[in-house]
């Protein structure tokens, strides 16, 4: 008997942690068959809280009204209606369990409230997907609709979550829902969560939080001393920006700008159909995308040879055809490009027709980086900006460390030397005004990125182009670099202040005044002023 006695207490405390540990998923949901509607809702936050992958087909059947109770085995099944029979299928595994008649099956029915807790119930029971992006809808799903258990999942969920950036949400929404309440030490807290935060949603929050006349003075101080920090925060945040954008608006200049610098550095040519040169290499990326349709990424980087080859091939043209005839004298040089540029905007009118043609970006080229709240940096500029530097690159070795560029620094140095050592200036010329144009429509390419490709696209480009070259310094490549980025990050800076187009004429005027104090730019070019 004094054996037996502890034997019978030891049962008494192990049957009651037997049968919790027996309680399983499929127990919860053959349980609501015969439950009420108190007894339905706990166990549903049971299923919900299970975080077994089987919940969502729960939570769904529940929701479509598709759950039944099998009177013959007193399970809970799904069952679907044909004719005078119900199809029977297991709840999680789907197992077919054939057929019964409406009097073996009898539906589980939920009353409004219950479903109006259903959606967040089943984002209770998401917030252990395997799916990251499952997770995060799940969070905003709660946040959005919070109530006492779904905010009560959250929290122990925190501390599981293995992304950082889940983590941030789930805190930054909990203390969000926190600083809503009446606790004066539980919103202190929370505040300190928030700190530095700049989401639109965090800064009205705290803004509101400032005017409650119902927290202590403190607590209110405090919410007015982080929106303030807010506020300067993405303000430098928007500087950051700003400045980004200035060096893409660089690099755009500094490509479009690049090839006019070689030209009118190397044969004192004013080139006003430059821009439509550009637009060349804008229509090539376009007819290359139609070429391969499911594959614009491929299409891009093809694009990039093909545009630097016709618009090479249209400037061989010009020069060869035009511009040879014409050296000297620089007023007909510029009317004689200006009427080609509108011939090529008509031609390309009456090929593509008028309308704009938009190029599509590749997946690896879209969306943006998020450095920090408050400041991303999309992918096609910061792209395009690491291209310009690439293509600027090439043309310094280029020029640097191959005969053509020997040649051609010789003949900007110095035409009749250059002719005297046996140089041949209008072949040097040629290829010049070829390379030149290349490296337009290369610039064409990138902008296809950045806007929709039409007949006026160069148009946009031609006068920032020459205004560049010329502050830089006519025919100096680091000259240009320097302009392009200088002018673009100027112009960026001033343009939240006074705005686009008083920008960009407190930027001309700046530039006339410059100019008057040093004619030939940034960096001179060293050499004599040699005639054809």
């Amino acid at each position: 008997m004094l054996v037996l006695r502890p034997l019978l207490l030891c049962l008494l405390f192990v049957l009651p942690v037997l049968a919790v540990q027996a309680e399983t998923l499929h127990d919860w949901v053959d349980s609501l068959g015969s439950a009420d509607t108190a007894q339905k809702r706990d166990l549903l936050e049971k299923i919900a809280a299970s975080g077994d992958p089987n919940t969502d087909k729960i939570f769904d059947a529940v929701s479509r009204g598709a759950l039944y109770l099998d009177r013959r085995s007193d399970t809970v099944v799904l069952a679907e209606r044909k004719g005078a029979r119900y199809v029977l299928s297991n709840v999680m595994t789907g197992e077919e369990l054939g057929t019964a008649g409406r009097r073996d099956v009898r539906r589980i029915a939920i009353d409004n409230s219950l479903r109006s807790e259903l959606q967040s119930l089943q984002a209770i029971a998401q917030l252990s997907a395997a799916d990251p992006a499952v997770r995060e809808e799940a969070i905003a799903e709660i946040l959005s609709a919070p109530t006492p258990s779904a905010l009560s999942a959250l929290a122990a969920r925190k501390s599981l979550e293995p992304l950082p950036a889940l983590q941030d949400q789930i805190a930054v929404g909990l203390a969000l829902q926190t600083i809503s309440g009446e606790d004066a030490e539980g919103v202190s807290a929370a505040l300190v969560t928030l700190k530095g935060r700049v989401d639109p949603i965090v800064r009205a929050a705290l803004q509101d939080l400032a005017s409650r006349e119902n927290l202590p003075q403190s607590v209110r101080g405090e919410a007015t001393n982080l929106l303030a920090l807010a506020e300067n925060r993405l303000l430098w945040l928007g500087r950051l920006e700003s400045l980004f954008f200035g060096l893409s608006l660089g690099s755009v200049l500094l490509l479009s700008a690049v090839g006019l610098a070689i030209t009118f550095g190397v044969m004192g040519v004013i080139n006003m159909a430059h821009g439509e040169l550009i637009m060349l290499g804008a229509y090539t990326t376009w007819v290359l995308q139609q070429l391969l349709p499911s594959q614009p990424g491929l299409a891009l980087l093809l694009a990039i040879p093909a545009a630097f080859l016709v618009s090479a091939t249209v400037g061989f043209v010009i020069e060869r055809g035009v511009i040879r005839f014409l050296y000297g004298r620089p007023l007909e040089t510029l009317l004689a490009t200006f009427g080609i540029s509108l011939i090529l905007q008509q031609a390309v009118r009456s090929i593509f027709s008028p309308l704009n043609r938009s190029v599509l970006t590749p997946e690896w080229l879209a969306g943006s980086w998020e450095v920090t709240q408050g400041l991303s940096l999309t992918y096609n500029r910061m792209a395009i900006l690491l291209f310009s530097l690439l293509v600027f690159a090439g043309l310094l070795c280029l020029m640097r460390y191959t005969r053509l560029g020997l040649q051609v620094r010789a003949v900007a140095q110095n035409r009749a030397m250059a002719r005297a050592l046996g140089v041949r200036s209008a072949r040097v010329d040629a290829m010049t005004f070829a390379l030149g144009s290349g490296v337009a429509g290369v610039a064409g390419v990138a902008l296809s990125q950045l806007t929709n490709v039409g007949p006026n696209l160069g148009q946009a480009y031609i006068i920032d182009s020459f205004l560049v070259v010329v502050f830089g310094g006519v025919g100096n490549l680091w000259g240009t670099l320097v302009g392009a980025f200088s002018l673009g990050v100027a112009n960026k800076l001033i343009e939240p202040a006074v705005g686009a187009v008083l920008a960009k004429i407190l930027l001309l005027v700046f530039l006339i005044l410059f100019l008057q104090r040093r004619p030939q730019g940034l960096f001179p070019r060293t050499g004599r002023e040699e005639s054809h």
